[in-house]
């Protein structure tokens, strides 16, 4: 009897004794594990403030960057381009309504030019140098006033010019050039009516609001 109480208390000790110190290790390693992220997150709350306070002074200086170089610099480039544009469009518009005005002046002043009664012819003519600017509107003035208007009056000359067709060469804001295309009936006293065809590079230039021819050469 005394034997086999022996034994049972032995195997007693040492199915208790792994027990407990499978827990004590576990207690330990717990602490351990849980110990560890506490100090991980303690240095890496260390690490991010200054981080954080870096980054932050970063911030604050692209802020004033862009308020007081970048941002007007955009602004200013937005508003040139936009200028721009529209100047363009302006431009656009003032040439594509050129082009039918200055057609329609060179058909008109250059019916006026060349058509005139020997009755009228001063009056005429002197109404025609309206229409013209610059060194051709001296020359013209000259040419009327010493051969025209004295042939006219003298010899019983008359013209009258009629325009077929005209076409807009080029056309600018203030500058144009318009091909004009002449039948023109002269008259001398009692002879018969003569006729005659003939195409003029009509050139016009803008000054104030009218167009006003500046060459007439024909071609």
């Amino acid at each position: 009897m005394t034997v086999k109480i022996d034994e049972h208390i032995e195997a007693e000790a040492i199915d208790e004794n792994p027990t407990k110190t499978a827990e004590i290790d576990e207690q330990i390693e717990g602490e351990t594990i849980d110990e560890t992220p506490t100090e991980t997150e303690a240095q890496a709350g260390d690490d991010v403030d200054p981080a954080g306070g870096v980054s932050s002074q970063r911030g604050r200086r692209w802020a004033r960057v862009l308020a007081f170089g970048v941002l007007p610099a955009i602004v200013l480039i937005l508003g040139l381009a936009v200028g721009y544009a529209k100047w363009l469009e302006s431009s656009l518009r003032d040439a594509h309504l050129a082009r039918p005005e200055s057609v329609r002046t060179a058909t008109e002043s250059t019916i006026a030019m060349l058509s005139y009664k020997p009755d009228t012819v001063e009056k005429d003519l002197t109404a025609a140098r309206d229409r013209l600017t610059g060194n051709f509107r001296d020359a013209y003035t000259k040419l009327t006033h010493d051969v025209v208007i004295p042939g006219s009056q003298q010899q019983k000359i008359s013209t009258l010019a009629t325009v077929p067709a005209a076409a807009s060469v080029s056309a600018t804001q203030n500058h144009a050039v318009v091909l004009v295309f002449v039948d023109q009936t002269t008259t001398f006293g009692d002879e018969p009516p003569t006729n005659s065809a003939s195409s003029v590079r009509v050139t016009l230039d803008r000054v104030g609001d009218r167009w006003l021819i500046s060459d007439f050469t024909p071609v």
